[in-house]
């Protein structure tokens, strides 16, 4: 077993060789576009002549919406024939978060401890928690989404391939993040 001390950075070059091997055997890794995907899905149909085939665009298909329209209709494919990479990736996400989970043989004695620690008014104060992560999560996911691209496709996949725009997304994101953080903990929001 690896010690806890190190087990931060077994757990970064283990990540850092998944994105590797992910970028070298099929594609640079990135989820927020799949939500647009899926915003696109529920769009396509309540539309259905939003997206229609096009074989003078460079991936088969065109959209009236040039949002899905960019990139040579790549989203607009990705609309139509949703069973890809990318959404096979943003669905494992949450199965191999439960599979962790699972697999965790300290996890009944971690639910009894924060079970203890978020009793009575705690728990309330607790659950506030999740609004304001969930708030913040998807108004980083949002501004993310603004400079064209995601959190894994600019930090991780996009500063693994030299991108500047990843290293831009990474300082701002670090540079915004770790004052909010400690404006939170001076109020006494932090946990």
């Amino acid at each position: 077993m690896i010690k806890n001390s190190h087990s931060w950075l077994f757990k970064a070059v283990f990540l850092g060789l998944v994105f590797a091997v992910s970028v070298l055997v099929i594609k640079p890794v990135g989820v927020s576009t799949q939500f647009s995907m899926i915003g696109g899905m529920i769009h396509n149909a309540v539309d259905s002549s939003i997206i229609t085939e096009d074989t003078t665009n460079k991936h088969g298909y065109s959209s009236s919406n040039a949002y899905y329209d960019k990139s040579g209709g790549s989203l607009a494919k990705s609309i139509k024939n949703p069973l890809n990479f990318a959404m096979v990736f943003l669905l494992a996400i949450p199965l191999g978060g439960f599979m962790a989970w699972f697999m965790d043989p300290q996890k009944k004695k971690k639910a009894q401890e924060e079970e203890q620690r978020c009793a009575g008014v705690i728990r309330s104060f607790y659950e506030k928690y999740y609004i304001r992560e969930f708030l913040g999560g998807f108004i980083f996911l949002f501004g993310a989404r603004l400079a064209d691209g995601c959190t894994s496709g600019h930090m991780m996949s996009g500063i693994m391939q030299g991108s500047i725009s990843g290293f831009v997304f990474a300082a701002c994101a670090f540079l915004t993040a770790i004052p909010v953080a400690l404006a939170f903990k001076k109020l006494g929001w932090g946990v």
